[in-house]
Formats: C-alpha cells, sequence, structure tokens
C-alpha cells in the first residue's frame, strides 16, 4: 500500500514556475514508476509526465516538453514536477500517482492516487 501526499500548488500569474511535490508513504519508494496527472474543470484527467523507480528516464506530454521537468529523490520518497512558464489553460488540480513496474502515460495504470493540489494560473 501507497500513501500519496502533494503539495506545492497555488496561485500563479502566467509566466511564472511552481514546484509540486508528492511524498509518499511505504519503504519500496524505489520500485514505484510516479507520474503527475492534472484535471481541469469539466475535463478528462490528462497525462502531464512520468518518472521510472530509477529515476533514469522520463516522459511527457508534448504539451508540457521544455517547460516541466519530473524528478524524484528516493531517500526522501518524493517526486517533483517543476513547472515553467506556465499557461492559465494549465490551470487544474494536479495529481501524483504510482505503479509497480514501469512508468507508463494512462490513468489506468496506476493503482495509487493522491487527493490532488490546485495549481491555478492567472492571464
Amino acid at each position: 500500500q501507497v500513501q500519496l501526499v502533494e503539495s506545492g500548488g497555488g496561485l500563479v500569474q502566467a509566466g511564472a514556475s511552481l514546484r509540486l511535490s508528492c511524498a509518499a508513504s511505504g519503504r519500496t519508494f524505489g520500485s514505484y514508476a510516479m507520474a503527475w496527472f492534472r484535471q481541469a474543470p469539466g475535463k478528462e484527467r490528462e497525462f502531464v509526465a512520468a518518472i521510472r523507480g530509477s529515476g533514469g528516464s522520463t516522459y511527457y506530454a508534448d504539451s508540457v516538453k521544455g517547460r516541466f521537468t519530473i524528478s524524484r529523490d528516493n531517500a526522501k520518497n518524493t517526486v517533483y514536477l517543476q513547472m515553467n512558464s506556465l499557461k492559465p489553460e494549465e490551470t487544474a488540480v494536479y495529481y501524483c500517482a504510482a505503479r509497480p513496474g514501469w512508468a507508463t502515460v494512462s490513468t489506468r495504470d496506476y493503482e495509487y492516487w493522491g487527493q490532488g493540489t490546485q495549481v491555478t494560473v492567472s492571464s
């Protein structure tokens, strides 16, 4: 069982940066692929970024490549999402997710989810 708690959301202006954190419980954090998803009002939850358990490989949605960076610190059981040059259309609840094994981009593959953190980008 893995419990995930996100933090770091808030209200920022367009072009600003935010860093989200997701703290995980459990002693086998390094064996889990981690991902960030987001869900805007009235829209489906969508993939943002993912990282392998070892941290060696990362994956991004095309819309965030070059602006967002996912990373993890397995000693701290924490995964991060550095978001730069934020846009108003990226206003959403951002969720952290975990699954054993390989990183994927589908919400259906992830077993464990955090409660989400709100990111609001004003124009």
